[in-house]
């Protein structure tokens, strides 16, 4: 197979590949023989170059004065990224088992020591910012028993990306990613029977539940290294722009930057997470609901932000459709970044789902 040159190419040649034009719909399909009136196509779609199945056009020998070469990922290269990955996952699990200790002591009267949580949760951030795919993938890991643990951990990662994308400062956002870990720090003084619960809550405990964000900013309130905006956004990140969250039930302009943040982030992880009461969705089908059924609910900005953080990451990623097929994701439209174009691995087609409202995205496979 080579990649050549549109300029180069010769009747009789056979695409190796399908070729995709910049609005992302096949021009011409694999495998196809090459005429003149195809060649015109290719250029006046200003396709640049194709791969080719065959050194033999007609039978005669094929040799384009110019092939593009490309480069191919090392073995050495792919085992790299792959001990980084490992790398990461293994930072990543050892945060989740020492927040879940740090929990524990908590429960047992303990305070909170923001020196260790900085200790096991900053060298985990700093490498998702340099590696942030990851991101997509740490929810496989949360288990029913040990939810609270991986959302924290999580919640803090997405959320201090998040501030990131919305260009907050270096210490900004990394004090956003910490006020996201110990947003639920004041689920330690709730009884644990209702923690564990696996079933609905009743009223009164559900609003024992809604105490936590109070009893959270008692635990940070006197920390002196944590911003105003930290304390702030345990409290607050369950409230809502519209004044129907909890737990004073204020509106918008009296709802701080970060907690917003918090908010959006903390929402996302709790829906595609699996939960003792609760199935796990996609990411892009609780991105649709964030944006659509709770609209006004949340800072638009941070939904913006991380609609494009997911649309970024999410390029070149396998997914799962709810028919059971596996595709690969190759393109997103602004207007639509929960329903992006894919090729299915099978046969090639490319699938534009939102003009398939009967499939989405079931879930990301890596």
């Amino acid at each position: 197979m080579l990649l050549v040159k549109t300029t180069q190419l010769q009747e009789g040649c056979i695409l190796a590949e399908d070729v995709i034009g910049k609005s992302m719909r096949v021009i011409i399909p694999k495998n196809t023989v090459l005429d003149q009136k195809l060649l015109t196509v290719l250029q006046k779609f200003l396709v640049p170059s194709v791969r080719v199945q065959s050194l033999l056009v007609n039978g005669n020998p094929f040799r384009p004065t110019e092939i593009i070469k490309e480069e191919v990922p090392s073995v050495k290269n792919s085992v790299k990224n792959s001990v980084k990955n490992e790398e990461i996952l293994t930072l990543y699990l050892e945060a989740v088992r020492q927040y879940k200790q740090m929990f524990q002591s908590w429960q047992s009267g303990l305070p909170i020591d923001i020196g260790k949580i900085r200790k096991f949760f900053m060298p985990l951030f700093e490498r998702v910012i340099e590696s942030e795919k990851e991101l997509l993938t740490f929810h496989h890991y949360s288990t029913k028993e040990d939810y609270l643990f991986h959302h924290a951990v999580t919640v803090g990662l997405l959320a201090g990306v998040i501030a990131k994308k919305l260009q907050y400062s270096k210490g900004d956002y990394c004090q956003v990613a910490i006020a996201g870990l110990l947003s639920d720090c004041g689920m330690a003084k709730i009884d644990p029977k209702i923690i564990e619960k696996s079933t609905a809550l009743t009223p009164q405990e559900y609003k024992e539940i809604k105490q936590h964000t109070a009893y959270g900013y008692k635990m940070v309130q006197k920390i002196p290294s944590l911003q105003e905006g930290v304390k702030l956004a345990v409290l607050q990140h369950h409230e809502r722009n519209d004044g129907s969250g909890y737990l004073f039930g204020v509106e918008q302009n009296k709802i701080h930057p970060y907690s917003r943040i918090v908010a959006v982030a903390d929402v996302y992880h709790a829906m595609i997470s699996e939960r003792p009461y609760r199935k796990k969705q996609s990411p892009f089908k609780v991105l649709e609901q964030i944006q659509h059924d709770c609209f006004g609910k949340f800072d638009i900005s941070v939904v913006n932000a991380l609609s494009s953080i997911l649309m970024t990451l999410s390029i070149g990623t396998k997914v799962k459709l709810s028919n059971e097929q596996i595709a690969e994701i190759v393109f997103f439209e602004s207007e639509s970044p929960t329903r992006p174009m894919v090729k299915l691995i099978d046969t090639n087609e490319i699938i534009a789902l939102r003009e398939r409202r009967d499939l989405f995205i079931e879930e990301i496979i890596n």
